[in-house]
């Protein structure tokens, strides 16, 4: 007699979890592919050397978080992970398959592979981190917050010492301090990610620019 009831009120929940996760992923990949259309028009409307904040590693990471942070009330951290992989998977896929399409081609194909690999990387550490900043864990909070704000200070650095662009280096700085103090919920946690986000910038231009993309792209 009690085996009934409980079958009956399982099911319905499988599925809507299912459909949770179903729903996670297809609007992923749909904003990714969306977002990375735009991403490539926009460097056609933004003036001069503006055009590079477009399609810059900071910009892109944005999607894979917001996929991760929508995700978070809905589904697990395994499936926010995938979000994040399908926006930023998306996200190249778009931009280049708009580039093949209405542009002069995209080239060769090694640029996209390369990006289609960072992607599958930092799409769902990401994911991860926009999960965890929905979290109740203040340091799961500070780390997901620190992550996003982080990956702005890397492009700070990259476009003042790399490319030495300082408007924009000065934009993408001003990005993670407002990151951390309008999306971090206490005085504490807004400074520990200010902090933290500073170490992981540092540490993501020494690895991401110096050790891969210089050695991939020249």
């Amino acid at each position: 007699m009690n085996a009934s009831p409980v079958s009956t009120v399982t099911a319905p929940a499988s599925t809507a979890s299912g459909r949770s996760r179903a729903f996670a992923t297809a609007s992923a990949c749909a904003g990714g592919l969306l977002l990375g259309v735009l991403t490539n028009l926009a460097q056609g409307w933004l003036p001069g050397s503006w055009n590079q904040i477009a399609n810059s590693g900071a910009v892109w990471s944005v999607a894979a978080f917001v996929a991760g942070a929508l995700s978070a009330r809905r589904v697990g951290l395994p499936v926010a992970a995938v979000a994040g992989l399908c926006a930023e998977s998306g996200l190249v896929i778009g931009y280049y398959g708009y580039a093949e399409v209405a542009r002069d081609g995209m080239g060769s194909l090694f640029a996209p592979l390369v990006w289609l690999g960072m992607a599958c990387v930092a799409g769902p550490l990401f994911g991860v981190a926009g999960h965890w900043w929905r979290s109740d864990s203040p340091r799961r909070r500070v780390i997901g917050l620190a992550s996003l704000a982080g990956v702005f200070g890397m492009e700070a650095i990259h476009y003042a010492w790399g490319l030495h662009y300082a408007p924009q280096a000065w934009a993408c700085l001003a990005a993670l301090v407002l990151v951390t103090l309008l999306m971090g919920r206490t005085h504490r946690e807004r400074g520990l990610a200010l902090l933290t986000s500073v170490a992981f910038s540092l540490v993501a231009h020494l690895v991401f620019h110096k050790l891969i993309l210089e050695r991939l792209l020249g």
